[in-house]
């Protein structure tokens, strides 16, 4: 007797909406489930989770728990483009941080690399990294 249920199979441009949507909804374990158990995501330097991070635990540890440690997050669009050699997110949302309620417009470009229904790799871009590091440091410092 033939299954006929079928598996759908996500596009690489699917995973990261998935993934995207996740963060959306302040999914932690929908995040993680996007990535790979050895996803790298390489962040801008002058952040203050800046580097790079091997593995989902790193990545909720080093990069969610330092945005989140620190500011909500608040994310007001994400939009995909898929192309021959992978995926482009580009994330817009404001960060309001935790000490001072202070506003922050958040702008990212991210260029994913998935694999087997997962996110392996993704570079991070963000429009005005000198300026978020110091929206962190005043978030930290409680001073605006």
């Amino acid at each position: 007797m033939s299954n006929p249920a079928k598996t759908v199979t996500e596009s690489p441009a699917d995973v990261v909406r998935r993934l995207y949507d996740a963060l959306g909804r302040g999914d932690v374990p929908g995040v993680l489930a996007a990535l790979h158990p050895e996803v790298i995501v390489d962040e801008p330097g002058q952040l203050p989770y800046g580097g790079t991070h091997r593995g989902r635990e790193a990545f909720a540890r080093s990069v969610l728990g330092a945005m989140t440690g620190h500011a909500a997050v608040a994310l007001t669009d994400a939009e995909v483009f898929e192309g021959p050699t992978g995926v482009v997110g580009r994330l817009t949302g404001t960060l309001t941080a935790h000490t001072t309620g202070e506003e922050f417009p958040l702008t990212m470009v991210e260029i994913h690399r998935v694999e087997d229904g997962t996110v392996r790799a993704i570079d991070v871009y963000t429009k005005n990294p000198g300026e978020l590091a110091a929206f962190y440091a005043r978030a930290e410092a409680g001073t605006r």
